[in-house]
């Protein structure tokens, strides 16, 4: 993991005074998974941003999530700790359980990532607390579980939770995901604070673009994502592009589904999956990309956009909460609404050369605006208002 850039002890400075001012001396936060799980994401990656740049500002963090194979159940990560404590399900209980307890220490300061399912933290948690609510799932769940499950998963999201979570402070991405917060789960949009995510400065312009259109997409292989639309895309627009390759990054237990559509399509020439890939290797295809492709249905910002946009890569993405903000359409990228607004977007920028570079520039422009270290402050900030209003007395 690089440093926390050159600006790190001015910016650690400040974000020690605030933490003071509003006496969070040490702050817990609550995680389905972290970001060694096999299944890490961008919520992982957000998670564990802010959290190593508030430890970095002298905030002593305890992560808490659930067991990732492989890893101690106790471990330090860039100076928090994290402590992985039952399975994928009962992590829920037993994590509020053992904060209720205080079996992890005294805490000034909750911070629950509601990834799905929630942790409930309003009905046994006392004291300053935020939410992070990255986006709904809504048909996420029958994406990935049975039936009845999936119909339970639903309810709790739209029907138990929103009403048991009407005065906590929730924190999403984006000004589009807060209005899917606000229309579908009916939370006031005066308890929803946006903070942007940011970009870490690895990710850089360099190098040229592939000789041949190389379109490039970043994600866990789960249905979520899918990947599929892209295969079909590129599947349909090689004979269009005869030079045309895609590279998908990322591996999941979609894997396998999406291994046979490949070679149904005759495209495993063409579309390769990458699994995963050092830092190193990803920068060099963003660089090398001639643009970037999400095809997911849910998101609640799209990291590898802005990610790519920092390495002058434009992109063409599905019309979803989250991508609207990452993409500034006409200007960073485009946006599709159907599948077949999908392909001729996607047609539309590997044929024009001018425009690829056109995009490219306003995609660098925009990405100065997105770091982790204003990630950090906004989020803290956010937390420190809600302890400057539990306890006024103890923050003057």
């Amino acid at each position: 993991m690089d440093d926390l850039g050159p600006d790190a002890r001015g910016d650690n400075s400040k974000l020690g005074d605030l933490a003071a001012s509003a006496g969070l001396a040490r702050v817990h936060f609550l995680a389905w998974r972290d970001l060694d799980d096999p299944e890490a994401g961008g919520s992982e990656l957000h998670a564990h941003e802010v959290a190593r740049r508030w430890a970095a500002a002298g905030i002593e963090v305890n992560f808490r999530t659930s067991y990732a194979a492989g890893h101690a159940q106790v471990a330090w990560r860039d100076g928090y700790r994290v402590i992985r404590k039952a399975g994928r399900y009962m992590v829920f209980p037993r994590a509020a359980f053992s904060e209720m307890m205080g079996w992890h220490g005294a805490r000034d300061g909750l911070v629950e990532i509601w990834n799905g399912m929630p942790f409930f933290s309003p009905l046994w948690a006392r004291g300053p607390r935020i939410v992070f609510l990255h986006h709904v799932h809504a048909e996420m769940w029958d994406m990935v579980l049975p039936p009845r499950l999936a119909k339970l998963g639903r309810t709790i999201e739209s029907r138990i939770a929103p009403p048991i979570y009407r005065r906590t402070r929730i924190v999403t991405l984006s000004e589009s995901s807060k209005r899917e917060l606000v229309e579908e789960l009916g939370f006031k949009a005066k308890r929803v604070d946006v903070v942007e995510p940011g970009i870490d400065p690895k990710f850089s312009p360099g190098g040229r673009p592939a000789q041949q259109p190389l379109v490039v997409a970043v994600g866990r292989l789960v249905p979520v994502k899918r990947f599929h639309l892209l295969v079909e895309a590129i599947a349909t627009l090689r004979e269009r592009h005869p030079g045309l390759r895609a590279v998908i990054v990322g591996e999941g237990y979609e894997r396998a589904p999406l291994t046979e559509q490949i070679e149904r399509l005759d495209a495993t020439g063409y579309v390769d999956l990458v699994g995963r890939v050092t830092d190193a290797q990803l920068v060099e295809l963003y660089r090398r990309a001639w643009v970037l492709a999400s095809t997911s249905a849910r998101e609640g910002w799209g990291m590898t956009i802005t990610e790519a946009a920092a390495c002058g890569t434009p992109a063409v993405v599905t019309d979803i909460a989250g991508h609207r903000d990452a993409v500034a359409p006409g200007t960073t990228g485009f946006l599709a609404s159907t599948q077949d607004e999908f392909v001729a977007r996607l047609d539309t920028v590997l044929g024009d050369a001018a425009l690829r570079d056109r995009l490219r520039a306003g995609a660098l422009a925009r990405a100065e605006r997105f770091t982790w270290a204003a990630t950090a402050r906004g989020t803290l900030e956010v937390l420190a208002r809600e302890a400057r209003r539990l306890h006024p007395l103890r923050t003057q």
